[in-house]
């Protein structure tokens, strides 16, 4: 990584000549296969294809952040498809926007603990489906096959609530006893 926070690949992020050193070519050769293997992934679970690469380039960068311009070239991408990609990725929690020490480019970032934020911050979508789901029985009726499947979903909903608070709880137990203190 350079001093003003960039990924030691350059400022060109896939081909620049700046960092590169033996194996370098080789490690984004890698990082790059393995971005469009992960990004293949993501999209099949249902992500959308563009802000699945960007997460998996992130995830395979050294610093865990890049500029979008760094997107952009290992991507070879617009800069208006990095633009919607990070604001889809910023949106569910799996990226944060910063600024590059010392410059007045935009810098994104995946934390160690993404997956964490990700899914903890879908306690607000649950509860907005839970509400959305009591509002459905009360109109069609809580006796009603559609009521009773409305309220068989809702109860799932809560189950999964209750067991994902419980599961945070003990991912960062483990968490730390794996690799320490979050960061």
């Amino acid at each position: 990584m350079t001093t003003d926070g960039r990924d030691s690949a350059g400022a060109g992020g896939a081909g620049g000549a700046e960092g590169a050193g033996p194996g370098r070519e080789e490690d984004l050769a890698a990082a790059s296969r393995f971005t469009e293997q992960f990004a293949a992934q993501l999209v099949w679970a249902g992500m959308p294809r563009m802000p699945a690469r960007v997460f998996a380039a992130l995830l395979a960068s050294d610093a865990g952040a890049l500029t979008a311009a760094e997107l952009g070239e290992r991507l070879r991408v617009s800069p208006a498809a990095v633009s919607g990609a990070v604001r889809y990725l910023t949106q569910q929690y799996m990226v944060t926007r910063e600024r590059a020490p010392g410059s007045r480019r935009d810098l994104f970032r995946v934390h160690s603990n993404q997956w964490y934020e990700a899914l903890t911050n879908r306690d607000s979508v649950l509860q907005r489906w839970e509400t959305a789901l009591r509002d459905g029985m009360a109109s069609l009726g809580p006796h009603s096959p559609a009521g009773r499947r409305l309220e068989e979903t809702l109860a799932f909903f809560e189950f999964i609530e209750k067991e994902l608070a419980g599961m945070m709880s003990r991912w960062r137990t483990e968490r730390t006893s794996r690799f320490g203190p979050p960061t």
